[in-house]
């Protein structure tokens, strides 16, 4: 017997939610409040359509929430309209789950529900949590991953949270408050003895790890020692999710000029007057995509072992003058959704192009080398199911002294691995000794091509395809 499907699994869920009257009554009465409430007032559609999704989960037609049936039923398109040409059921649910994300953030601690729109489905997750109980840090932090997948819009990554240690304080204080003053007194030597003791030996291991640093294994691996190891700072651009929405309406590429000169609709008179509003709907935002967070967490804690730390911004917040610098650069992404990829796509043998047919991005080989093949084409678009690629580079910034770090996948699968390998230090210096060179060595620069599978938006079984040492950019 075949395993269920996730749609089933959440159809399953839903219907949990909602065993009661009491527990329907509950969730409208919640919906009410998310719909009328502050988010949700300076969109008229994109409440309708949260309407419309719960409502249609309630009376359990889950075959009504479907792209097709919701841009006939909801938006008045006839049956035969291209949902590939018409995003308008894809851009509403996006700005849906923008919106849902804004609303918890304000009154998330106060609610007893959260409503939930998963990337790729138009099956609503509710999650309940009666008054009066506390939710665990594991269900937290659960809940937030649930929200953090490809188009949906990540958190701010401005400020990388870094993790502090306990120090002797927080132990100390709550025990002298709870300790008899009787006791202080006919014990006072010894306690201000063992005191003194205790600062010598705080002091004393404060001194001996500042000038006996442990060295992590493997924190001279390449890539991560030719960026932590130079006396400059390390900047890593988030990726635009939102560029890529856009490029998807307008069925045009956004160039890195355009791009750069914050041009981010190719087409305006080509799009109706409704895709043009959408567009610009879409570009209020500013969000990384939801793979980027992990990532961010994990280059931030390698930082931590070379005393350095990260600068993350947004890629439409930066300008081309940014990049003139002798500072080095990680960035997440393909071109698709970053276009200043593009900058240094000239120094890679595997390119990113996109196939209008598909309407999905694959890689190309222009230097295939004995038993690789010429283009390497995912057989899954996002949030599905089958394989797909991505590509970890590490090249030079033309022009300048800093280096810059690549990880881009095909989908948004692709590039969480990318992240995932690049940051597996063991591995990651297990597979360049077999490129062929010591990954403490000289600086070289290099790309890996890795080959993943997906499934429902999770990357597995990723395994290292290629390898190629690149020339010295002054070469070409």
């Amino acid at each position: 017997m075949p395993p269920p499907s996730t749609t089933d699994a959440r159809i399953a869920d839903f219907a949990k939610r909602i065993e009661t009257k009491g527990d329907i009554a509950s969730l409208q009465q919640h919906l009410k409040e998310v719909i009328e409430g502050d988010v949700f007032k300076g969109s008229h559609r994109s409440g309708q359509f949260l309407q419309y999704i719960v409502d249609q989960a309630i009376a359990g037609h889950f075959e009504s929430l479907k792209e097709r049936v919701i841009g006939m039923e909801l938006f008045g398109r006839s049956a035969s309209y291209d949902t590939g040409d018409d995003a308008i059921v894809r851009v509403t649910a996006s700005d849906v789950r923008k919106r849902l994300l804004q609303h918890y953030g304000r009154y998330g601690a106060t609610s007893e529900y959260r409503i939930n729109l998963p990337s790729g489905s138009y099956i609503p997750e509710i999650t309940r949590v009666p008054h009066g109980e506390l939710i665990s840090d594991g269900a937290l932090a659960h809940g937030e991953m649930g929200q953090l997948r490809h188009d949906s819009p990540g958190p701010n990554l401005e400020s990388v949270p870094v993790p502090a240690g306990l120090g002797i304080e927080d132990f100390a204080l709550p025990q002298l408050e709870a300790t008899k003053p009787k006791l202080l007194g006919e014990y006072r030597w010894l306690f201000f003895g063992i005191l003194i003791v205790a600062i010598n030996l705080t002091l004393w291991g404060i001194v001996w790890s500042r000038s006996s640093p442990i060295e992590t294994p493997h924190t001279s691996s390449l890539p991560w020692s030719a960026l932590f190891g130079s006396p400059h700072a390390v900047e890593l651009i988030t990726s635009d999710p939102n560029i890529a929405e856009i490029q998807g309406i307008a069925g045009s590429q956004v160039s890195v000029s355009d791009y750069a000169n914050h041009n981010y609709i190719p087409v305006p008179n080509k799009l109706t007057p409704e895709q043009d509003y959408f567009c610009r709907t879409v570009l209020r935002g500013d969000n990384s995509a939801g793979v980027d967070a992990p990532i961010v967490a994990k280059v931030a804690a390698l930082a931590q072992t070379f005393s350095k730390s990260i600068e993350v911004r947004a890629a439409r917040n930066i300008q081309l003058t940014d990049l003139k610098s002798d500072n080095s650069f990680v960035f997440l992404g393909s071109p698709r959704s970053d276009p200043w990829f593009s900058l240094f796509s000239d120094q890679l043998d595997f390119r990113f192009e996109f196939d209008k047919g598909s309407r999905s991005e694959f890689i190309r080989n222009i230097h295939p080398r004995p038993s690789e093949q010429p283009q390497y084409v995912p057989t899954a678009p996002g949030w599905a199911t089958g394989d797909s690629y991505s590509i970890i580079a590490l090249v030079k910034n033309p022009d300048q002294n800093g280096q810059v770090l690549l990880l881009a996948g095909a989908n948004a699968e692709g590039t969480e691995a990318a992240g995932r390998f690049v940051t597996d230090l063991p591995r990651l210096s297990t597979e360049l000794r077999k490129c062929g060179f010591a990954s403490s060595g000289p600086l070289r620069h290099f790309e890996m091509l890795l080959h993943l599978n997906t499934m429902a938006g999770t990357p597995n079984n990723i395994d290292l395809v290629s390898c190629h040492i690149l020339p010295d950019v002054s070469s070409h």
